[in-house]
């Protein structure tokens, strides 16, 4: 009777410190607010607005495309080149969407040999690069802390690579690998966010967050690049946009920082 009574009290005094376990590592676990956002459907609109932690972003860019030197040029016409087609995939939208404004962003590439060639995707400011100039850049704000960035990619099986280029806020920029296109018809790319590219500071206001600067597909050394058609839908990310609240917070939201200032200044 002594030796069950002592195995149900190691019993119940295992279970208790289990549970004290467990909730000490539950509580420890900093809190989050995880957010699907799309930053972009692909359809050839270039206002882009995401509503996120009770903030609305209104974004303005346009994609445009650059490659390396062997990139061709036959009868006047320059490769690579991007188009808004009217395709998609089913597994997102259905098969029968008539009257739906649904496209992809397609684009068209040829090179005059094999090798490491590469083509970026990459954002602009609107209307620039008129008369022959060189486009402006735009890199894309991303909301919160960015867990993961997903994307829609139809290929043709070819043997070619897709890398997304971020950059943190100390300048610096990140090639991560998003995966392989050698795969038939759509497929939805996804990538982790690698937790040594840094998204907050020690030091009011900790958050910053990451710059979407690129894409880029590279091919193989053994691959064909002759012709060839990739075509892209619905850049979507992961996000934590939780913000601890403390006494002051306002002070450091760097747009409420300007908006103070600024009427100080005007006193």
């Amino acid at each position: 009777m002594k030796q069950g009574f002592k195995a149900l009290r190691l019993t119940v005094f295992l279970f208790v410190a289990l549970s004290i376990v467990v909730f000490s590592v539950s509580a420890n676990e900093p809190p989050v607010n995880l957010q699907s956002v799309i930053l972009d459907r692909f359809n050839g609109e270039t206002t882009h607005q995401w509503t996120i932690g009770g903030k609305t972003l209104t974004h303005e860019f346009e994609w445009r495309t650059v490659a390396s030197r062997f990139a061709s040029t036959i009868d006047g016409q320059s490769f690579p080149q991007l188009g808004f087609v009217p395709a998609w995939p089913q597994a997102v939208f259905g098969v029968n969407r008539e009257g739906a404004d649904l496209r992809s962003l397609g684009l068209w590439g040829k090179f005059d040999r094999l090798g490491d060639n590469w083509i970026d995707i990459y954002p602009t400011v609107v209307g620039s690069g008129a008369g022959g100039a060189a486009p402006t850049p735009f890199e894309i704000p991303i909301p919160g802390r960015i867990r993961s960035i997903d994307m829609w990619v139809w290929g043709a099986n070819l043997h070619y690579n897709l890398e997304v280029f971020v950059r943190d806020y100390r300048g610096i920029v990140h090639a991560i690998p998003m995966g392989s296109l050698a795969f038939d018809g759509w497929q939805n790319l996804q990538v982790q966010i690698p937790t040594n590219i840094p998204q907050t500071r020690r030091t009011l206001p900790r958050y910053a967050g990451l710059q979407l600067v690129k894409f880029r597909v590279w091919t193989t050394r053994t691959e064909r690049v002759d012709n060839f058609f990739i075509y892209f839908n619905q850049l979507q990310i992961l996000t934590d946009v939780f913000e601890a609240l403390f006494d002051g917070n306002d002070l450091a939201d760097p747009e409420r920082v300007q908006e103070l200032w600024g009427q100080a200044q005007a006193q």
